[in-house]
């Protein structure tokens, strides 16, 4: 039983913050909400446990399905980052707020970029496009676009406050309509430009800038038992976000990069790395 420890305890965690949610905002929805969301993180973790290959890509569709599909266009809320700003500069700890705060504020803390790897429905599509392993070195002076989209989205928001423009909600849902077509037809691109699935990710993702300082500091990340490590390079090669597995630091290159796909772990060909 201690092997499945893992899965019935990211169950509970989410089992609880959704009771806690349902009683605090005497909602239901968030019951449901986040026991799925924790029931489908647990069942992907059992399958990998049983060596399920594409056990990752099953979560992936279940949550980030569920939160473009079912929360996003058919309960039309904007779950990117303009929504978060919309709630938050309009009071209410709701929806895409409660969100953020969990997956991409706080919940790092606990499990650092989980969320690129295991929700993202962005993410969800590209990789399934061809270059799971990055064919040309990162491309770090891209990087400051993260950044000016993430004060692009804040003044775009903010702006509509300031000069009280009318029919807020609709914009915000044609921006939510919008923003995830140019997301896909640009992280598509770029995945074929650079041979890299997460290039988006890497460069592009205005998220990543909530994301990486707490990370930094996450419970959950991969180590290596150095006397079991030969330095073959082999975890870096298929590693999707450039990360150096090897080496234990938290301040090892790319290390806010690490979206817990553990390709590094079933690759090691002396099973130095675990979480």
């Amino acid at each position: 039983m201690r092997k499945y420890a893992g899965p019935i305890g990211m169950f509970c965690l989410f089992e609880a913050i959704a009771v806690t949610l349902w009683l605090a905002k005497d909602n239901l929805f968030y019951l449901f909400n986040f026991t799925y969301i924790g029931g489908s993180l647990a069942l992907g973790m059992l399958l990998y446990i049983r060596r399920w290959k594409y056990a990752r890509h099953v979560v992936q569709f279940l949550v980030g399905g569920y939160m473009l599909v079912y929360l996003g266009v058919i309960c039309r809320e904007n779950m990117q980052i303009e929504g978060f700003w919309y709630y938050l500069f309009s009071g209410v700890f709701e929806a895409a707020v409660i969100h953020y705060a969990v997956a991409k504020i706080f919940g790092p803390l606990l499990f650092g970029r989980g969320w690129c790897g295991y929700a993202c429905w962005t993410a969800m599509v590209l990789d399934l496009l061809p270059y799971k392993e990055p064919q040309q070195p990162g491309k770090k002076r891209l990087g400051w676009i993260r950044y000016a989209l993430f004060a692009g989205s804040l003044l775009f928001v903010g702006s509509l406050f300031v000069f009280d423009v009318a029919g807020k909600e609709q914009i915000l849902w044609i921006s939510f309509l919008a923003g995830n077509a140019l997301y896909y037809a640009v992280g598509i691109a770029l995945a074929f430009a650079f041979r890299d699935n997460r290039a988006f990710c890497k460069y592009i993702c205005p998220v990543t800038v909530f994301l990486k300082p707490t990370s930094y500091f996450s419970l959950l990340r991969v180590k290596c038992d150095e006397e079991k490590c030969v330095s073959c390079g082999k975890c870096r090669k298929v590693c999707p976000m450039n990360v150096n597995p090897s080496a234990n630091s938290r301040k090892r290159e790319n290390a806010t990069e690490c979206i817990l796909c553990l390709r590094c772990v079933e690759e090691c060909p002396k099973k130095a790395l675990k979480l």
